[in-house]
């Protein structure tokens, strides 16, 4: 980073920046850590001399305790794409108006994560649905092993209440589904040949005002051996769009390799993610009880708003404690 010309290509220097601030985030607690057991042993023997010390001694070893916890959570993020960003991707499944709330509101839950452990957040691409809430929406989630602690959240989300939309007051039953991608940079070479792709122009929709709704600036890309759509209407810019968009392709195609590799693990098809009813990775109920349950796991919440609000750290880490459970397993 002292290098001279460092700035000169900015992606490539965030991308060194996010990296430092990824290894920091490791090394830093563990020294700290370090030094905080040579001070215990010090607290320890003066609590053998003077009794009052003790609940103080106890109180650190507590602490100490947890952070040695959060690290060895951390050294479980030892995927080859785990330090990258995370592209995520909401889309409303089954349920009708119910759902395409129920996705803005997984959307408003995931930004709200975020903020809280200070991460960087782009809306790449928003679809608004008429009556209430998003069709699709994707973002960027940007900082310290962002798609490490996300990649598990990809699967079907499954929302019970009494529905805000029903004049009867009928409980109702949606679903949301969640993809998560890790973030391409220039560094990864991924074949993209251009006879594959379907690329659409077409004018964005939702707030901007009256350029907007007139000009064609949104881009849509299909590409035709795997299948995948991507889109991208944040930016006026149809030059950005489209560079945004071949960004999230290539996201989306790294995570189809990665699932290739996967495939081979036993634990692959317990986490894969279907459509519909029965097929949900985590359930969130807000009637008749209030509770969150995660399918795979078994780990659950009760505090509802809580969790919509962000508190999702919880399922993060035990789905990583369940991964590699089923990753060893499978070794043996």
């Amino acid at each position: 980073m002292a290098e001279a010309g460092f700035w000169g290509n900015q992606e490539q220097a965030q991308a060194v920046v996010a990296e430092l601030k990824g290894l920091n985030g490791l090394v830093k607690p563990i020294k700290e850590l370090d030094q905080s057991l040579v001070d215990l042993d010090t607290m320890i023997e003066m609590a053998a001399e003077e009794p009052e010390f003790a609940t103080e001694a106890t109180a650190e070893l507590d602490r100490l305790e947890k952070v040695l916890g959060d690290l060895e959570l951390k050294g479980l993020l030892n995927g080859p794409n785990d330090g990258r960003n995370a592209i995520m991707t909401i889309n409303a499944r089954d349920g009708g108006v119910d759902a395409n709330d129920w996705a803005e509101m997984l959307l408003r839950m995931y930004i709200q994560w975020a903020k809280k452990y200070e991460y960087d957040v782009e809306i790449l691409d928003r679809q608004d649905n008429e009556q209430a809430g998003i069709s699709t929406a994707t973002i960027a989630i940007r900082g310290p092993m962002a798609y490490g602690y996300l990649r598990g959240e990809s699967g079907i989300h499954r929302l019970v209440r009494i529905s805000p939309f029903n004049s009867e007051g009928k409980r109702m039953t949606s679903f949301a589904a969640v993809d998560v991608s890790p973030e391409v940079n220039d560094d990864i070479e991924i074949e993209i040949n251009d006879e594959d792709l379907r690329i659409d122009k077409f004018c964005s929709s939702g707030a901007g005002g009256q350029h907007v709704n007139k000009t064609a600036s949104a881009i849509r890309i299909t590409h035709a051996p795997s299948g995948i759509v991507v889109q991208c209407q944040n930016e006026r810019s149809q030059h950005k769009n489209l560079a945004f968009a071949m960004k999230m392709l290539r996201a989306r195609l790294m995570r189809l390799e990665e699932e290739k590799r996967e495939a081979e693990i036993a634990a692959k098809y317990q986490l894969a993610a279907k459509t519909g009813f029965g097929s949900q990775i985590r359930n969130y109920f807000q009637h008749p009880e209030q509770r969150i349950k995660d399918s795979r796991t078994g780990y659950g919440e009760t505090h509802f708003q809580s969790v919509l609000d962000g508190d999702i750290q919880g399922f993060l880490d035990a789905v990583l404690q369940w991964r590699a459970g089923k990753e060893v397993a499978s070794a043996d």
